[in-house]
């Protein structure tokens, strides 16, 4: 989809102490600005222009400047009112009440007259492109919405085949990095079959000594080791009717595999220490973060098993790859823990600076990471703020550096720019993640752009995590 510059056509806004640069730009766009030097021109401004928007640094922002703006918002109350900051929001106070009952946003310098036009132009209801939620128009979106929050295009791509998925009784194996919900994705399968009404049981291969596991999964008679008091039954016994997830397979010992392998072809297991098979009716969803076929050429893991789990196939994308998901989630993430603390609505908004702030993420923990943050941000924020600022999500993102990186501007047959001095190896993630952006998560596509293979490409994607 080709770039679309921002019409602020008919929108005022008055700039205090503005910057030429970003004074042009805005009026490149169509604003009427009104650039002035002083509180007292800019109360003359407010007075007869009635603007849009007002632009001003926060060390401007003193008391009476603050008065002339309280009294334009309370007579023009869809007016906003933008703060300019430096040392990305270090020199903000968030105790600050009486300034975080007027401002609508913090925007660090120096400001990108595109951006923030875009941003206006959203606030401001303009363009009127239609609802972005794809629940009110994609069935799928609409049957999976217990479960999952989406409305990108890699996600519904991941997803498009669930209900077929789940109406089936083969085998599933859901791959994708750590935190992007393949458990998840594992219930809804269970849910929405015919399975519904047995159990769902899963485990975690990787998180029980590799001495123990064999017993979880398959069971135990009485006396067949030392301990083993009584019966147990296992797993697979536990499933039985129902679903059987086995979290993180990749991990699995290769010799517990040969039979797992021979459960799934004979439907019956034995328990450690017993000679008669018992019959077991279950369905088996395997998940993985790991390449598994890059784990059968090292010998790691059986490549008859692999094939025996990978009948159906779902591959779910890293949150870094579904951009248009990290605002919904978020606040999706907030407002539940506000609310199971007992917290009214309404609740606080995340402000468009927040957003771009959590969009520009890397997010390595995925969906996982993002529901920590915004847990934190829940829990410590105070009762009376009505918007999530930056300065208030900042302090709760442990690669918040990588946030300040240059930022990239993708233009229309120009490709992507870069600030001189950017290291090669930002260069190249950049690059990637943009044609990424591009393709709409499509791999096999952001690869033949880029010149490269999908091996490649995927490595690459890998090692930058």
């Amino acid at each position: 989809m080709p770039d679309r510059k921002p019409d602020l056509t008919g929108v005022s806004i008055v700039v205090l102490r503005g910057d030429p640069g970003v004074v042009a730009g805005l009026r490149s766009l169509g604003a009427s600005v009104h650039a002035v030097s002083d509180a007292d021109e800019a109360s003359s401004a407010l007075a007869e222009t009635s603007p849009h928007a007002v632009l001003a640094p926060l060390e401007a922002a003193d008391g009476a400047f603050l008065d002339f703006v309280k009294r334009h918002k309370d007579a023009h109350p869809g007016s906003f009112f933008y703060l300019l900051v430096d040392d990305a929001y270090k020199t903000v106070e968030p105790s600050s009440r009486e300034v975080e009952s007027l401002v609508d946003d913090y925007l660090k310098k120096p400001l990108d007259p595109d951006r923030f036009g875009g941003m206006l132009e959203t606030n401001l209801g303009r363009p009127d492109t239609g609802s972005t939620s794809l629940a009110v128009i994609e069935p799928l979106v609409a049957k999976v919405k217990p479960y999952f929050l989406f409305r990108s295009s890699a996600m519904r791509r991941s997803l498009a085949n669930l209900p077929e998925i789940a109406a089936s009784d083969q085998t599933v194996l859901i791959s994708g990095e750590t935190g992007t919900g393949k458990e998840i994705v594992a219930r809804a399968v269970h849910v929405l079959s015919s399975r519904s009404d047995g159990p769902f049981v899963p485990i975690n291969c990787g998180a029980i000594p590799e001495s123990l596991i064999e017993g979880e999964l398959f069971g135990h008679e009485r006396g067949a080791f030392t301990g083993a008091v009584k019966t147990r039954k296992g797993k697979f016994e536990t499933a039985n009717g129902g679903t059987l997830f086995l979290d993180e397979i990749g991990d699995m010992p290769l010799n517990l595999q040969v039979r797992l392998l021979r459960v799934l072809e004979e439907g019956r297991v034995f328990r450690v220490g017993g000679e008669q098979p018992v019959v077991v009716n279950v369905r088996v969803i395997a998940a993985t973060h790991a390449d598994l076929k890059k784990g059968v050429r090292d010998g790691l893991f059986r490549e008859d098993l692999y094939y025996r789990l990978n009948v159906l196939r779902v591959s779910l994308p890293p949150l870094r790859e579904r951009t248009e998901d990290i605002s919904l989630l978020a606040v999706h993430f907030l407002e539940r823990v506000l609310s199971e603390m007992g917290r009214v609505p309404p609740y606080p908004s995340l402000s468009a600076e927040t957003i771009f702030i959590l969009e520009r993420y890397p997010w390595k923990g995925n969906v996982r990471e993002l529901r920590n943050v915004m847990t934190r941000v829940a829990t410590l924020i105070p009762p009376d703020v009505r918007h999530v600022f930056p300065m208030r999500l900042l302090p709760h993102l442990d690669d918040a550096e990588r946030i300040d990186q240059p930022p990239v501007r993708v233009q229309k047959d120009r490709g992507v720019l870069v600030e001189i001095g950017t290291p090669l190896d930002r260069i190249e993630d950049l690059v990637i993640q943009e044609t990424l952006k591009q393709t709409g998560g499509n791999r096999t596509r952001a690869a033949k752009l880029l010149g490269m293979s999908l091996r490649n490409l995927r490595r690459r994607l890998n090692s930058s995590r």
